[in-house]
């Protein structure tokens, strides 16, 4: 590479706006009279913005004006450091100074080192489009961008009382006595003019450690979450139970939310939500939605569903199926007339089904068979795969809709046959999930590798 593209590289590189593995393959392309900043540009890598101010650095370094750079971030403040050194920008928290809990933070240029407050990490972290941020006590903090880890190399590894001040700064004194008792706190923290963040603060072996999950400013719609228009058909149904499903960090929440959003648009329903914590806030639109957190607003989930059946609900969604009791109550629900959305964390539609059935006794499974048989609208399992163009992660699902002949091979314990029925269920609009992953192939939106790795028949995508 020519010096300019060079620069432009390691500017790049140090302020991690752009994935390594995406860096490295435009700059292997980068010569013949395209410079690198134009290719970023092209593949949407960077923003216009960045790329004036990144050039702007480039030109000032290479000619005899050069001393230091900067990258203006939105507020209009600019961070100021030697062109040997990671200037600071929206992607990369400015630095500020270790203060007690009650401080102000430092002004913008303090001395890079210091560990700032959760809140100005927290919106750092959003800004940059990560989807989660740890502060783990021992190792420096880090975020979790487009499904990979990415350290924040421009802070110290976080010390045991660092790690305590900071973390339980953040939250009400309530939450704190909370942690001391149990070491283990669930909730969502609200930060003004930021947004929500799912936070769960735990103490482990090297001391008091945090996660923190960014939640969307408003609930997503199933075009925005890239999920096919076939699923408002599970918001039609006047009662049974559907089942989202998938790995942690999967999105099930965002899928979740996004049916609520279209019943709550939709019809003239009670919804009421039971949730660890609450996440998206539904603001009521035709639908009245009740929102309920568990330990903050009832005891346990199932306490909240024996209360639910109660409170005159026409739609509940269950945040989560953890227990038998949980998942009784749940079939219980949707067999007396309620529409039950839940979600469990299984990894296709057939196992979904084996494992809603197997947590039941053996002396139940008869009628808990003939009962999901009954009530079952349908499973969405679902995973989320790095894009090829490394700008994030896109979803690949699997739809099981509830036919006669899915509800007979439950009854007869022959659900293993359920991937004949998703095979010839396209017309129904079922798919299977390496359908997904093929039709993500096809359009280049994924690599066959990493459809390879996550199918249940690697062989359809060898080389």
């Amino acid at each position: 590479m020519e010096a300019a593209d060079q620069l432009f590289y390691k500017i790049v590189a140090k302020n991690r706006l752009v994935p390594d593995d995406a860096l490295a393959d435009c700059a292997r392309e980068a010569g013949d009279g395209r410079p690198l900043g134009d290719l970023l540009l092209e593949r949407g890598l960077i923003t216009e913005k960045h790329h004036r101010q990144i050039q702007s650095m480039v030109e000032a370094k290479l000619g005899p004006r050069a001393a230091s750079f900067s990258i203006t971030d939105d507020e209009g403040g600019a961070a100021e450091e030697e062109a040997e050194a990671a200037p600071a920008h929206k992607h990369a928290p400015a630095a500020v100074a270790t203060a007690a809990p009650a401080a102000p933070p430092a002004p913008r240029g303090a001395p890079v080192g210091a560990l700032p407050r959760v809140i100005d990490l927290l919106r750092e972290a959003k800004d940059a489009g990560a989807s989660d941020l740890h502060l783990s006590c021992g190792a420096k903090p880090f975020v979790r961008l487009h499904g990979q880890v990415r350290f924040l190399e421009r802070y110290p590894v976080i010390d045991p009382q660092t790690a305590e001040t900071r973390i339980l700064e953040a939250f009400s004194p309530e939450l704190r006595a909370r942690f001391a008792a149990r070491n283990d706190i669930d909730t969502c923290l609200e930060i003004e003019g930021t947004g929500r963040f799912r936070a769960n603060v735990l103490r482990q072996r090297r001391g008091v450690s945090a996660v923190f999950r960014v939640i969307r400013d408003k609930v997503p719609s199933l075009e925005e979450l890239g999920l096919p228009d076939t699923l408002k058909r599970f918001t039609t149904y006047q009662q049974g139970i559907v089942l989202v499903t998938g790995a942690a960090g999967s999105g099930k929440s965002s899928t979740l939310a996004a049916l609520i959003e279209i019943v709550n648009q939709t019809r003239k329903d009670h919804v009421i939500t039971l949730e660890d914590p609450i996440e998206y806030v539904f603001s009521c639109k035709k639908a009245n939605v009740s929102q309920r957190q568990v330990e903050l607003h009832t005891a346990s989930w199932g306490s909240a569903l024996r209360a639910a059946l109660r409170e005159d609900p026409d739609v509940i969604m269950v945040g989560e199926m953890r227990d038998l009791d949980t998942m009784r109550l749940a079939v219980t629900a949707a067999e007396t007339g309620h529409l039950v959305l839940a979600t469990l964390h299984t990894t296709n539609a057939t196992r979904t089904i084996d494992r809603l059935l197997d947590v039941f006794p053996p002396k139940e499974q008869p009628q808990i068979r003939a009962m999901v048989s009954e009530s079952l609208r349908g499973v969405i399992s679902q995973q989320l795969v790095p894009r090829s163009d490394a700008r994030g992660r896109v979803a690949a699902v699997e739809i099981l809709f509830s036919t006669p002949a899915v509800a007979n091979l439950i009854r007869e314990k022959r659900t293993f046959q359920l991937f004949s029925v998703l095979q010839t269920g396209k017309k129904l609009g079922m798919k299977l999930m390496d359908d997904s992953l093929a039709d993500l192939v096809a359009k280049g939106t994924i690599t066959k590798d990493e459809a390879r790795f996550r199918s249940t028949n690697p062989k359809r995508f060898a080389s």
